[in-house]
């Protein structure tokens, strides 16, 4: 018989996963399109005599194709993505860290559409978070 974790689609686990670091895959996204940016302008600037730049540049700068060219177009590209899953995920989480303080029933019941839009943002932990403080308001789903 199968176990349980086999029998799960590699798709589903793979958005799991996305969801459970969402951080952290925002933060590595962020930090490759700075890395991008970083040496199209290594290349393209008078830092290329500087520092580690001329061995990145002759490893990137091949006869066949250079791969700077495209840096220089994913690279900005890339840390406007990233610094929006950053900016999304902790602004997010704020909010939902404000909301989940309350104690008044009522005041949580007022929050329930904003707390379970902001969950879309958030990792399963929260969600586990979430359904545990509306049991203890004692509030039906």
């Amino acid at each position: 018989m199968p176990s349980e974790e086999a029998s799960v689609p590699v798709g589903r686990r793979l958005r799991y996963g996305l969801r459970a670091y969402r951080a952290a895959v925002s933060i590595f996204v962020l930090a490759v399109g700075v890395l991008l940016t970083v040496l199209a302008v290594g290349f393209f600037t008078p830092l290329s005599g500087a520092g580690p730049f001329p061995a990145i540049n002759s490893a990137t700068d091949q006869p066949g194709a250079n791969y700077n060219l495209l840096f220089v177009i994913l690279g900005p590209i890339v840390v406007i993505v990233g610094g929006y899953l950053v900016g999304a995920y902790y602004n997010a989480r704020r909010k939902f860290e404000h909301l989940m303080l309350t104690k008044s029933k009522a005041e949580f019941l007022r929050n329930i559409p904003e707390l379970e839009n902001l969950l879309w943002d958030l990792t399963p932990a929260d969600e586990v978070r979430y359904e545990s403080k509306r049991v203890e308001l004692r509030l039906r789903r």
